[in-house]
C-alpha cells in the first residue's frame, strides 16, 4: 500500500486575485469541475493507495473536509499544523504519524498542481515504488520543453527514460535563463515536480542525519496531538520551536542514493497566469476565455471573470492577462505574469484588504459576502449549508436585520426560537444573543443588513459554538 500525504497549506499569491491567502488556488475551480485539491485526491485513489493524510492549517480544515466529502472521500485524515513552517516539518510530522508501519511507502504530493494522464502518472508512481522499496528516496520530475526559470531542476547521472528510475546528482533551485537553457540542451535535467516517495523508516533516518534539530519538536507535536471534531491537531506548544524549511533544503539536497523518475505525463504547478493559460488549452489564436467574457480581435491572451454580474470585455488585446473579480481586477502583460507576487506585496504594504482576503468568506457552516458597505451600514449575502449552525453570539456595536430569500432558517433571538421562511424577516437588537441555523436539506440564503457604529468581524462574542471556535 502507498500512503498519500497531501500538502494543503499554501497561499498561491502568483495567481492573485483568484488565489489569495484566505482562499488559495488549491481550493478553486481553475480548470474543470473539480478543484485542484479534489483532482489531487482522485489521482491518489485506487487499490494500491491507502486513505490520504492531508496536512493543512486551522483556517482551511473545514474547506478540506467539505471538498473531500463532495467527491465521496470520507476516510481522509485531516491533520492541522499549528503554524506554517514550509514542507519539511509537515512531511516529518506525517512520517511520525506513520512510524508504526516503518516499511510503508509514503507518497508526498502538493495539492495545487495539474497532472494529466492518470494512468501514465500512476505507472510512474509504481516505478518509484520499486526504487523506494529498496531503500531509496525517490523524487519525480518532468522533461523540460523550454528553459523555464520559475522551476527547480533535477540533474541526473544519465538522460531520463520513461519507466526507469535514474540516480540523482544535484538539485538547482530556479536558475537564471542562461543556466536553464544549458540544462535543457544537456538532456540530463528534469523540472522538479515536488512529488516524493519513500519508506517511512528511510525518510525518518534522513531527517535524523540531515535535519536532526527538527526531530524533537515534531515528535513532541505528534505525541501531544489531540482530536478535534474529527480533525487531528498537532501539539501547538511543542511545534512552535521547529524551524521553517523546505524538504529540498532540509533533506533532499544532502541525502545520498536519491533516485528520480520521469512522470511522462502532462504537468504544471500553475505557478503563474501564463502557466494556467497554457494548461487551459488556448484556441488557434492563443485565446483562453473563462466565465462571463467577450473577446474581439484578441490574441495570445487570457480573459477570466469570476462574477456572473461582471462582464469582462477585451478588445484588441495581445499577450494580456485580464482577470476580473468583484473587488479586484488584474491586467498584466503575459510576459510579466511572474511579477504578480510583487504586486501583492505592494498591496499588503498598503494594507489593502484585497491582498489577502477573498470577497467570499468561507466558514464551517457555509459562507458570506459583502454586497454593500457604507458609513454605519453593511449588507451581506449569507449561505448556510443544510444542517449548518452559526455560533450563539452577540454584538456590542451593531444590530441586524435578516431577510430569508431561499430555504428556511431556524432563528434564535434571546429566549425565542422560530422558523423564518422565504420572504420573511426578523430584527436582532444590539447586544441580544442570537443564532442562525439551517434545519433543512437544501442551502438557505438570506440577506443581512447591519447598522451601527462599528461593523467589523471582531465585534462577535461567541457564547456557544458547535465548531469549537474561540
Amino acid at each position: 500500500m502507498i500512503y498519500p500525504v497531501i500538502l494543503c497549506g499554501g497561499s498561491g499569491t502568483r495567481l492573485w486575485p483568484s488565489s489569495r491567502r484566505a482562499f488559495p488556488k488549491q481550493f478553486g475551480r481553475l480548470i474543470g469541475e473539480d478543484t485542484l485539491f479534489q483532482s489531487t485526491l482522485k489521482r491518489l485513489t485506487g487499490p494500491e493507495f491507502a486513505a490520504p493524510l492531508v496536512m493543512t492549517n486551522a483556517d482551511f480544515r473545514f474547506i478540506v473536509m467539505e471538498q473531500c466529502a463532495d467527491i465521496g472521500l470520507a476516510d481522509a485524515q485531516v491533520v492541522i499544523e499549528p503554524a506554517l513552517r514550509n514542507t519539511a516539518p509537515a512531511i516529518l510530522c506525517a512520517a511520525l504519524l506513520l512510524e508504526e508501519t516503518p516499511d510503508a511507502l509514503m507518497l508526498v504530493a502538493p495539492s495545487d498542481h495539474i497532472i494529466s494522464g492518470r494512468d501514465i502518472f500512476q505507472a510512474a508512481i509504481r516505478v518509484g515504488a520499486e526504487a523506494a522499496a529498496q531503500g531509496h528516496l525517490v523524487t519525480f520530475g518532468v522533461t523540460p520543453d523550454r528553459p523555464e526559470t520559475a522551476y527547480g531542476y533535477l540533474e541526473l547521472t544519465a538522460a531520463p527514460t520513461d519507466g526507469q528510475a535514474v540516480a540523482l546528482t544535484s538539485f538547482t533551485e530556479k536558475p537564471d535563463a542562461e543556466t536553464a537553457a544549458q540544462f535543457v540542451a544537456g538532456g540530463r535535467h528534469l523540472w522538479n515536480a515536488g512529488l516524493f516517495l519513500w519508506r517511512v523508516c528511510d525518510i525518518l533516518a534522513a531527517f535524523e542525519a540531515h535535519a536532526p534539530d527538527m526531530m524533537a519538536p515534531c515528535r513532541a507535536a505528534v505525541a501531544t496531538r489531540s482530536e478535534d471534531l474529527g480533525f487531528l491537531r498537532l501539539g501547538e506548544d511543542a511545534f512552535a520551536p521547529v524551524r521553517a524549511a523546505s524538504i529540498d533544503y532540509a533533506v533532499m539536497e544532502q541525502a545520498e542514493g536519491v533516485m528520480a523518475v520521469p512522470l511522462g505525463c502532462g504537468w504544471s504547478d500553475l505557478g503563474s497566469w501564463d502557466a494556467l493559460w497554457a494548461a487551459s488549452g488556448p484556441d488557434e489564436g492563443g485565446l483562453v476565455q473563462q466565465g462571463n467574457t467577450t473577446a474581439l480581435d484578441c490574441q495570445d491572451s487570457f480573459l477570466r471573470s469570476e462574477d456572473d454580474n461582471l462582464h469582462l470585455v477585451g478588445v484588441g488585446l495581445k499577450n494580456i492577462v485580464a482577470v476580473a473579480m468583484r473587488d479586484a481586477v488584474l491586467v498584466a502583460d503575459m510576459g510579466a505574469a511572474q511579477q504578480v507576487k510583487e504586486a501583492v506585496a505592494l498591496l499588503k504594504a498598503a494594507s489593502a484588504e484585497q491582498a489577502t482576503n477573498y470577497p467570499r468568506f468561507y466558514r464551517p457552516w457555509g459562507w458570506y459576502e459583502t454586497l454593500c458597505l457604507g458609513a454605519r451600514f453593511q449588507v451581506k449575502r449569507i449561505m448556510v449549508k443544510p444542517h449548518g449552525r452559526l455560533s450563539l453570539q452577540s454584538h456590542l456595536h451593531r444590530s441586524e436585520h435578516w431577510i430569508v430569500v431561499a430555504g428556511t432558517a431556524e432563528v434564535t433571538i434571546g429566549e425565542e426560537v422560530q422558523l423564518v421562511t422565504e420572504n420573511q424577516s426578523v430584527y436582532i437588537p444590539l447586544g441580544t444573543q442570537h443564532r442562525l441555523a439551517n434545519p433543512g436539506h437544501v442551502p438557505m440564503y438570506l440577506i443581512e443588513v447591519q447598522t451601527g457604529a462599528y461593523l467589523g468581524e471582531d465585534d462577535i462574542q461567541r457564547h456557544d459554538d458547535i465548531y469549537n471556535r474561540p
